[in-house]
């Protein structure tokens, strides 16, 4: 599990729509409203760094940016 900082997400509708768009290709999601947080399961750690990266760009087109 990888913890980080992610901004916009305001509401429980946000992380719905993340956890919607993104939990079947990037695997169990959590997300605080209050803390800013996500914590994220990747589960092939070989390719860690890419799948980051594609996390990263997938999130930002939802309108949220994560904080690395």
């Amino acid at each position: 599990m990888k913890t980080f900082t992610i901004h916009n997400v305001n509401c429980q509708n946000c992380v719905n729509l993340i956890k919607n768009t993104l939990e079947d290709e990037y695997g169990k999601l959590e997300i605080s409203v209050a803390e800013k947080t996500i914590n994220v399961f990747f589960d092939d750690k070989a390719e860690y760094e890419e799948l980051l990266k594609q996390f990263k760009t997938e999130l930002l087109e939802l309108g949220f940016e994560l904080e690395v």
